[in-house]
């Protein structure tokens, strides 16, 4: 049995049901979990249809997977899915951080096989290390070593000086060393994260170790300096590049230009008006596409989501005529494809007056004129690229939405809109939007990764 399905309300679950037809007894309860032969069991949110799988993942509305064991993690994407990772660690006090940094591999899907120096078992044990990853852990030489033929890439964090320069002289002293000259020889993706002290980072040896890395295809990952020494970055920036150097070897990837976040025309030096967006959405896209390997390019106004700080480029562009400027220079570039995420004002203050109008003047009147429509003004120069617009309306029916949506892949020469309404963003029981095609075709879009997903497939395709 592969697959049980349950409805669950006021926290219980009610019935359960298994693709062989066979119903499966069920004990309600709330944050419990039951024991079967094959499964267990999570009870989660009220009037929520959920499908558990013997990963003891649990699937609820909204696309979210949650951990039932403390192994398991809650999976965030599928930039690693299917790929096989060697994660070397050698024996930098940074190595400590291991455990994080294979919980986050897993998150995006990634199968790890860890390879630990002698120095980093000194640092942090294999049994820790084999709890994070649910992999195998090596520690010495073995007669298989079957992984190290199999790697779809190679990960060293924390790297030291002594692992990088015996690498890069062919040293043979340790099952790492062995992985990363297979790697060299099969053109498999390597990237080092050093940590090391700052005056043994400023060595000049060490930098030219870095650039002799460089320059035979290694990817070099440096963190910021702080108290004396120069650490490993976060977790989440460290795997992202690593998906990213992962990923940029498909075929298929593409240059991509994402606008997002909000815009603001001024009513004088000191006053504008300004639409609501966070940039959120713009932001998970740009991410998404990013660590599946596409050269991603961010054209952004006023933004208040948190960026990413591995996105490669980020143009701020706060005012429309300024954001469609920047969009036609990069248009003069081959780009493959535009996401248009961002709320650019339908109408910009006509004439802004100088210096700060002075208060207490009684009433203001502000004239208001229609602004440029960005998709229009680039339809003819990117008419041979993938685009992807978002329509946002409110009060109108589903039928009408979708219409509207049709209406604009037409008239702006789109590949694709993602439509959604106002009053839908704000309930979880509703869909995220639809994405409509230019056949007049229409899609569910569940969740924030549903859409990911969706636009990186047109894209892709």
């Amino acid at each position: 049995m592969d697959w049980i399905i349950g409805v669950t309300r006021s926290k219980e679950l009610l019935w359960s049901h298994s693709c062989d037809d066979k119903f499966v007894p069920t004990v309600p309860g709330h944050g419990k979990t039951t024991d079967l032969p094959t499964l267990r069991l999570c009870f989660v949110t009220p009037s929520s249809l959920c499908i558990l799988r013997r990963s003891n993942h649990v699937r609820v509305h909204g696309g979210a997977t949650m951990a039932v064991r403390d192994t398991d993690v809650e999976v965030r994407g599928s930039a690693l899915a299917g790929r096989r990772v060697v994660l070397g660690v050698s024996g930098g006090i940074a190595a400590v951080d291991t455990v994080r940094i294979a919980r986050e591999l897993r998150r995006q899907g990634a199968e790890i096989t860890v390879i630990m120096t002698t120095a980093a078992q000194r640092i942090i044990t294999p049994l820790a290390v084999r709890w994070a990853t649910q992999g195998e852990v090596i520690t010495d030489w073995d007669g298989d070593m079957e992984a190290l033929n199999t790697a779809d890439g190679v990960l060293v964090v924390p790297t030291t000086r002594d692992t990088l320069a015996s690498s890069l002289h062919g040293l043979q002293n340790g099952p790492l060393l062995m992985a990363l000259s297979v790697a060299r020889s099969r053109g498999t993706p390597v990237m080092m994260v050093p940590s090391m002290h700052i005056d043994l980072a400023n060595d000049p040896i060490t930098s030219e170790l870095v650039d002799r890395a460089r320059t035979e295809g290694i990817n070099v990952l440096w963190g910021e300096e702080a108290e004396g020494k120069r650490k490993t970055p976060d977790h989440e920036t460290t795997v992202a590049t690593f998906c990213h150097l992962v990923n940029a070897q498909k075929p298929q990837r593409k240059s991509i230009v994402v606008t997002l976040g909000a815009t603001r025309s001024s009513i004088d030096d000191v006053r504008f008006i300004q639409n609501y967006s966070s940039g959120t959405t713009g932001f998970a896209v740009a991410n998404d596409l990013y660590r599946h390997g596409h050269d991603v390019t961010c054209v952004a106004g006023i933004t208040t989501a948190t960026q990413p700080e591995w996105l490669p480029l980020v143009i701020r562009a706060p005012e429309p005529k300024q954001m469609l400027a920047e969009l036609k220079a990069l248009s003069n570039d081959r780009i493959d494809a535009w996401i248009h995420a961002a709320a650019v004002l339908d109408y910009v203050v006509d004439s802004p007056a100088e210096g700060k109008i002075a208060s207490q003047q009684g009433g203001l009147d502000v004239k208001l004129v229609e602004s440029e429509k960005h998709i229009m003004a680039l339809k003819e120069p990117c008419k041979d690229a993938v685009r992807i617009g978002f329509k946002l309306e409110s009060g109108i029916k589903q039928k009408d939405l979708i219409y509207r949506a049709t209406a604009q892949i037409e008239k702006a020469g789109m590949t694709a809109v993602i439509a959604n309404r106002l009053e839908d963003l704000s309930d979880e029981e509703k869909p995220r939007g639809y994405l409509v095609d230019a056949y007049g075709s229409h899609f569910i879009l569940e969740d924030e990764d549903k859409m990911c997903d969706a636009i990186r497939t047109f894209i892709e395709r």
